[in-house]
């Protein structure tokens, strides 16, 4: 590590915007799906987090611990100025997820289509980024959980392709790390869904699903 950048790791400290009094209008959510708890933080399931993360750490913002109340490590960013992002973790587990985006969109005071869910799919190849703005959950428990709670499906959802598992062992396939081969992919395959997040955010769904939905 260079001597600049770990000076900045240990004497840095990002910034923290409140959450609270954002402009409705002008604001969009962002919410990526994983499992708390180091013990998850590189495997496939946690995606989601990993997208949010990047985005954070691009724009410098720092998380809060909002487990009290939002159940979720929230930051704020804005990239040019004019649309406000919150970003978001939910620590329910995954197959509880709903609970915390439900919280965050009625604490922020916005429509469930000013959000986005960021989530690992077992049904795309991996690499494949898919975004919809509306439509059934599939096969994700997270996302399941965010519908049902809900009670839409009127929310838009980028997924991010892990790849098929064997027959039988779904769950161990999404809890398990990239292999050797995919590792090579996983850091450039984590940029290109956060830049499709961010065009959501700022140009809209269409403009995002024509530039990344190949």
């Amino acid at each position: 590590m260079k001597l600049a950048e770990l000076l900045r790791r240990l004497f840095h400290r990002r910034s923290a915007e409140p959450i609270a009094g954002l402009d409705p209008l002008r604001t969009r959510l962002v919410v990526g799906l994983g499992n708390p708890g180091p013990e998850y933080a590189d495997t496939r399931h946690n995606l989601g987090f990993r997208c949010v993360e990047e985005l954070a750490r691009r724009y410098d913002a720092g998380w809060q611990d909002k487990r009290q109340g939002l159940a979720a490590f929230v930051a704020v960013v804005h990239p040019h100025g004019e649309r406000t992002i919150v970003l978001a973790k939910p620590q329910t587990f995954m197959n509880r997820s709903g609970a915390a985006v439900r919280d965050l969109l009625g604490f922020l005071k916005l429509d469930t289509r000013q959000a986005l869910i960021v989530y690992d799919e077992m049904d795309l190849p991996f690499g494949r980024l898919r975004l919809r703005e509306r439509g059934s959950p599939g096969t994700h428990n997270g996302m399941r959980s965010v519908i049902s709670t809900l009670r839409t499906e009127d929310i838009a959802r980028l997924r991010v392709g892990i790849g098929q598992s064997s027959p039988g062992e779904a769950t161990s396939h999404v809890l398990s790390e990239f292999t050797a081969d995919e590792q090579a992919a996983i850091d450039e395959l984590i940029l290109r869904a956060t830049d499709a997040a961010l065009e959501w955010a700022e140009h809209g769904a269409a403009v995002a699903m024509n530039r990344y939905n190949k």
